[in-house]
């Protein structure tokens, strides 16, 4: 990151500035969770009497949009804290194909640095690299070196996401304990926190207590391929069962206990100037992955979660800070397909195993005589890459076979080609009314995207075996994907609820307006939001 562009920025944006900004927040408090979809939020609204129930009190925007295609957690969070969609931040997926890295794996994570010798997409080195665009963090940093900016999150990619590109901490979990880039020492909150959570996790967890509220939602569902059906699980584990821990209350418990304990070691907040903290609490989305969003188990996770910020939240009242909440999420989600369809939805399904970049590769090279893998892609939906070993006539022959094969199966709604999404507007006006074509140009990059871009049907589950990993997901370019809250708290901020649609790159300009941070006119995809419902605004001259 170049701190001369960064400079640019603000130089250009101060002109922007407006005089009538409210007195600013002395600590930013910005939280991720993760698979929060607006049905869950909608859901389970009436029962919070936690954290969400005080942030529901704030400014409400029920119908924010990750508005991108690929509502994935890596793209999601480079939406939250930078103002830009996917196309400008470069992070068009969890993982992608590069052709022309010099190792040998081609698949790339978005938090790694592959240029590391020895790396691999599965061993890497954490790395910001691929994110293109400053954070609000960054720019906070550069406007002010006082501001101080610290990220937690349960993965990496969303510490990586939030934090940006030169945090003063920054931590998540690595399946054994929470960790940081090599070389940084780990303060006493850190060391306090894998303490109990190797502790935590030495102990056998008994099943959490089944709320009323959710014994409606206590029924076994069976899942093709595994032996214990989901719907009624309660977290219990045995000692050591470390993904058991992750996909359980207890993991966000933790996260938001070692991001409360930095704040109070670093004093944020009490400082001369305005500080970040960004959280990424992940549990949610292992929750949905791992169970569904249907059952007890979801049912379980939005009451705990409710409770762990509540309790975040009384943590930093006891500071006697002033501070602002902004909480939203990385993307939705959708149930597995045996729930919905024992609810009456005869189109969920999960997808046919030969959708799959793969397996579609092989055939295609088969029928065509095409040596090599054909086709490189991440499953049966998203971005499909042609194989550059081929040549050209080869390659050419290929992607109008692999078109047609795609268009003509009954589980796909659209195959866009990167002509197509390439030569597409970038989108604007609201989200809801973009066409599949504008959904993937906003997470288009030239040198990142694929050859086309496949779009499953609605309610297709790109998940074609279950008997292993998850059983339900997220990815699609569909509203339940896409549509996520977004909330803003401050103690003294009039209450309101804004039904419309607006966008997660929105968040940026609206803080960045609350502290007074001058952006440039055009230098993110975002609008600030007007959050004060009165003569005062947050917002500068737009």
């Amino acid at each position: 990151m170049k701190l001369k562009f960064l400079a640019a920025l603000l130089a250009l944006g101060a002109a922007a500035a407006s005089a009538q900004t409210p007195q600013r927040p002395r600590l930013i408090v910005a939280i991720s969770v993760d698979q929060f979809s607006a049905d869950l939020f909608a859901q389970y609204r009436q029962y919070y009497t936690g954290g969400l129930r005080r942030l529901e009190q704030g400014v409400v925007f029920p119908s924010g949009y990750q508005s991108h295609a690929a509502t994935e957690t890596c793209p999601g969070h480079s939406t939250i804290l930078t103002g830009d969609r996917p196309a400008r931040t470069g992070i068009v997926a969890n993982n992608w194909f590069d052709q022309g890295a010099a190792r040998a794996d081609k698949y790339v994570y978005c938090a790694e640095d592959e240029r590391i010798p020895g790396s691999t997409s599965e061993h890497y080195t954490v790395s910001d690299l691929h994110l293109r665009v400053p954070t609000l963090g960054d720019l906070m940093h550069l406007a002010d070196p006082h501001s101080r900016v610290v990220a937690v999150a349960g993965k990496d990619r969303a510490a990586i996401m939030m934090g940006g590109h030169s945090p003063d901490q920054r931590w998540w979990w690595d399946g054994h304990a929470f960790v940081s880039h090599a070389g940084v020492a780990a303060p006493g909150p850190v060391t306090r926190a894998n303490a109990r959570t190797a502790e935590a996790l030495g102990q056998a967890r008994e099943p959490m207590p089944l709320p009323d509220i959710c014994d409606s939602r206590s029924r076994p569902i069976a899942v093709p391929g595994r032996a214990q059906p989901v719907g009624t699980g309660r977290f219990a584990r045995a000692a050591g069962d470390r993904s058991a821990f992750r996909a359980s209350p207890e993991f966000d418990a933790a996260i938001a206990g070692l991001a409360a304990d930095l704040a109070d070691e670093m004093q944020l907040g009490r400082g001369p100037s305005t500080d970040l903290l960004a959280i990424g609490l992940s549990a949610t989305d292992y929750v949905g992955h791992t169970f569904g969003t249907g059952g007890s188990e979801m049912c379980i996770q939005m009451l705990e979660l409710d409770r762990t910020l509540g309790r975040l939240l009384d943590r930093l009242d006891a500071a006697h800070v002033d501070y602002v909440v902004m909480l939203t999420a990385d993307h939705g989600g959708h149930d597995l397909p045996e729930r919905i369809d024992q609810q009456g939805d005869a189109h969920a399904a999960r997808s046919d195993p030969a959708l799959n970049a793969t397996a579609m590769g092989r055939t295609l090279g088969a029928r065509l005589h095409l040596q090599g893998p054909v086709l490189l892609g991440d499953g049966p939906f998203g971005d499909i890459y042609l194989d550059r070993n081929l040549p050209a006539p080869a390659r050419a022959q290929a992607l109008a076979a692999a078109l047609t094969a795609y268009r003509a199966h009954p589980q796909v709604a659209a195959v866009l080609t990167r002509a197509q999404i390439a030569a597409t507007p970038v989108p604007s006006g609201p989200p809801e009314t973009w066409t599949l074509l504008q959904r993937a140009r906003a997470s288009y990059d030239a040198e990142r995207s694929g050859d086309f871009y496949v779009v499953l049907k609605p309610r297709i589950t790109p998940i074609a075996d279950a008997s292993h990993g998850s059983v339900a997901t997220h990815g699609s370019v569909w509203d339940y994907d896409r549509r996520v809250p977004i909330l803003f708290w401050r103690r003294g901020l009039a209450g309101f609820e804004q039904p419309l649609s607006v966008e997660t790159v929105d968040i940026m300009p609206t803080l960045a307006g609350l502290i007074g941070l001058p952006l440039a006119p055009g230098s993110v995809d975002g609008r600030c939001l007007d959050i004060m419902a009165g003569p005062e605004t947050n917002c500068p001259a737009q």
